[in-house]
């Protein structure tokens, strides 16, 4: 079967990353893939995936992907498509139409729908909802990352049949990824235990109020937190650490080109966002071994987490509550059949096979 995955940016995280899995599954199945990219971030490469054709479109702007996708449909004649993004979603499908294709389109929605749409007239917001309710119909099979999602679209969009699909977060590979060896083994002091986040560093990361969580356990016990990731609040942050005295307990130590064997050498990880579509870090941190602590924040955590039986909950802009749930996750670890339980339904077999039990009923 001819399949095509589309991204519209690559990078080394998040929706990119994503279907970069999910394109390596579907090849590893038997399948012809494509792995179409709008365009490449600065700085990242896109690696060779087995058995997989590498499209990049080079459009900076999802808009104007829309003639070589018509142009590639007409050429390529794919029978399945997987998008993912709602800007990028209604783009394939009115390239399908423009195009006259009968490819089957399947697209995710992978951010809140309230910060994208709009009931302002004439918003790009409201654009985007105009032209969302135009093109659905096209679409074969409307999917989220989350049950909390699907409730959120269900609200914006009369009658929604978007439907809950995870990620592919579990996956052969990315256990390669964790047993890679460090560059730099004293990173980790091994005397203490090690709190690790990972991230954009941005205000909606709440990476503030994971620093004042720390200092608050920092006077009952010794740890250390690593944050991983660059941004916009890197000075910030760093003001902060300073004027609480833990420069030697914290350490921002910027991008890394693979977590998963940062995650692998920590006790605990937190996910202290404000807002998450289905945070696959979450689940990558339990693949490690660590136990997690997270923000109850919409959407995905408490989902993932299956409200606190995989792991610990916390209110949001509330680092009192989190510093007294990092220390439950060290006195009181996560079992580890309980996290392999955890993280069963973000394999790649559970998520294709449910990909395809949707595509195969919408065409009965």
């Amino acid at each position: 079967m001819k399949i095509s995955i589309i991204t519209s940016r690559y990078g080394l995280s998040g929706v990119p990353l994503a279907q970069l899995r999910f394109a390596r599954a579907l090849a590893r199945k038997g399948h012809n893939v494509d792995y179409i990219v709008g365009y490449v971030n600065k700085g990242n490469t896109i690696p060779k995936i087995p058995n997989v054709q590498t499209i990049v479109l080079n459009k900076l702007r999802v808009s104007n992907m829309v003639f070589l996708l018509i142009k590639y449909l007409r050429n390529e004649k794919p029978d399945i498509i997987f998008t993912a993004g709602d800007h990028l979603n209604d783009i394939v499908a009115l390239a399908a139409i423009f195009a006259r294709s009968n490819v089957k389109i399947s697209a995710s929605s992978r951010v809140t729908p309230y910060d994208t749409y709009s009931d302002k007239i004439f918003s790009k917001g409201w654009i985007l909802k105009q032209l969302s309710r135009l093109v659905m119909s096209r679409i074969n099979v409307l999917t989220c990352v989350s049950e909390d999602m699907v409730k959120q679209y269900q609200t914006i969009f009369k009658n929604a049949p978007h439907q809950c699909v995870y990620n592919i977060v579990n996956d052969s590979l990315s256990y390669e990824k964790i047993m890679e060896p460090l560059e730099d083994s004293s990173l980790f002091n091994k005397s203490v235990p090690t709190i690790i986040a990972a991230g954009m560093l941005e205000p909606w990361k709440g990476f503030n109020d994971l620093i004042l969580a720390i200092s608050e356990v920092l006077k009952i016990r010794k740890v250390q937190l690593i944050i991983l990731g660059e941004g916009s609040m890197r000075g910030e942050l760093e003001m902060l650490i300073k004027k609480l005295k833990i420069e030697s307990e914290v350490k921002l130590i910027g991008y890394v080109l693979n977590p998963l064997k940062y995650f692998h050498q920590a006790d605990v990880f937190v996910l202290s966002s404000y807002v998450e579509g289905l945070p696959n870090v979450l689940v990558e941190s339990m693949m490690c071994g660590c136990t997690p602590v997270s923000t109850d924040c919409p959407t995905g955590p408490s989902e993932v987490l299956k409200n606190g039986k995989y792991g610990y909950l916390v209110p949001m802009h509330d680092s009192k509550s989190m510093s007294k749930a990092i220390i439950k996750a060290l006195d009181s670890p996560i079992s580890a059949e309980l996290l392999k339980e955890a993280i069963q339904p973000f394999s790649e077999d559970k998520v294709i096979e449910k990909h395809f039990a949707l595509l195969n009923k919408e065409g009965k």
